[in-house]
């Protein structure tokens, strides 16, 4: 590589003796470093000027970059900067051309090492910046997740979350400083947890013991607050097939109601985004709500009345009407936002929709079915028989002999 930009260096809690030869001669001829001041303070005296991260950090990175008082710059990050890391941002910011990374092992290596957990088997989740609800996402009994702490205090948060969900029982481990020479370990169910804070540098294994939770949609309607607004098990699980969401995807979610849809949606895949809109205020408030009971508060975004706020929202790869189908605009505001290769699934249950997925899907194709589903439930003393409201589902893709076709 050619003298690149920006020289960003990993950096462990054993400090300098923990480095390469070639981090060692980077930083040994650096004219400026710019870390956080613990990190700064794990290098010997050299003759670099140094830059501590002012708050908020990201924006004190933009401005350093924007006019960086040396070429190249150098940047000191936590273990692998590739790894949940500052070097991940530099290169977003930069392209990767302009950016030399030297990575150091990772705290999720470490952590792996000392629990003996085989980490491809592992996954590793960021509460840096994230809600710790986000681990709700992720639970189930017998898995087993590394969690990377904001600080101090977050392996008391994850033991409260874990009890509040039923996964009391679930074995935390906290790891603290690892590779330096505080570094200390300790464990104990999360029903007992009544450790004091410690060392703001800690990572946070968790055996999860619990319900079994699966992501594959269908959840059950109690899993979610409704006030009756609500796509229903057997129907959501048909939807999301039809949906088909797949990696880094976006989903419109039109009416959102309890945001069941969308928040599957994201259980299925989690490297996928939703924005679900919604027009009533109260049902926005509960949607969140529910989204932060499963751990998709981070990948959901929630918008007011459609079609109105959809001009300001990413390109959908798939769009779920469930309501506000006969709302003039809707379908082909919709159907403008798609490109070729997105699905739309439109749900109607009044005669009024199900006229208009007729006629749409008479001039735009795809396919239509009728969804009648009975449950039993009591009668007296007995059992019957009790319907649902029956669904015309209408699913179309968008391909490229329909691209230039309108409603």
């Amino acid at each position: 590589m050619s003298t690149p930009d920006v020289v960003v260096v990993g950096i462990g809690a054993d400090g300098w003796r923990g480095l390469s030869p070639i981090a060692h001669d980077e930083l040994t001829g650096a004219t400026m470093i710019a870390g956080s001041s613990r990190q700064l303070e794990l290098l010997p005296d050299l003759s670099a000027r140094t830059h501590v991260w002012s708050t908020p950090m990201l924006a004190d990175l933009r401005a350093l970059l924007a006019d960086p008082p040396a070429r190249p710059l150098h940047v000191l990050a936590s273990g692998d900067p590739m790894f949940h890391g500052v070097g991940a941002t530099i290169v977003g910011l930069l392209g990767a051309e302009r950016v030399r990374v030297i990575p150091a092992v990772s705290s999720a290596s470490l952590a792996a090492a000392r629990m003996g957990w085989d980490l491809a088997r592992t996954p590793v989740i960021s509460l840096v910046t994230d809600p710790v609800e986000t681990i709700l996402a992720h639970v189930s009994d017998g898995v087993r997740l590394l969690l990377l702490s904001r600080g101090a205090d977050t392996p008391a948060a994850i033991a409260t979350t874990l009890c509040d969900n039923g996964f009391g029982e679930s074995t935390i481990t906290v790891l603290e400083c690892l590779g330096g020479d505080e570094e200390a370990i300790e464990s104990a169910d999360a029903a007992q947890w009544r450790r004091s804070p410690g060392h703001d540098l800690n990572v946070v294994a968790v055996a999860c013991r619990g319900p079994r939770i699966s992501t594959a949609p269908g959840r059950p309607d109690t899993d979610f607050d409704s006030d009756g607004q609500l796509t229903k098990t057997a129907v959501r699980s048909l939807t999301l097939a039809l949906l088909r969401p797949a990696p880094r995807e976006t989903l419109w979610d039109i009416g959102g109601g309890a945001g069941s849809v969308s928040i599957e949606w994201l259980l299925t895949e989690p490297t996928s985004r939703a924005v679900v809109f919604e027009s009533d205020p109260d049902r926005r408030a509960r949607i969140a709500h529910n989204a932060a009971r499963h751990g998709v508060t981070t990948r959901l975004r929630i918008e007011g009345e459609a079609p109105a706020a959809l001009h300001d929202a990413p390109r959908p790869d798939a769009v779920f009407v469930g309501g506000g189908l006969t709302v003039a605009g809707m379908v082909e505001t919709c159907w403008d936002a798609m490109a070729p290769g997105a699905r739309l699934v439109a749900n109607a249950v009044t005669l009024e929709s199900e006229t208009l997925v007729m006629d749409r899907q008479r001039s735009l194709g795809g396919d239509l079915r009728r969804i009648h589903i009975d449950h039993a439930a009591p009668l007296g003393g007995m059992t019957t028989w009790r319907p649902i409201l029956p669904v015309t589902q209408w699913s179309v893709v968008k391909n490229t002999h329909t691209t230039e076709e309108r409603p």
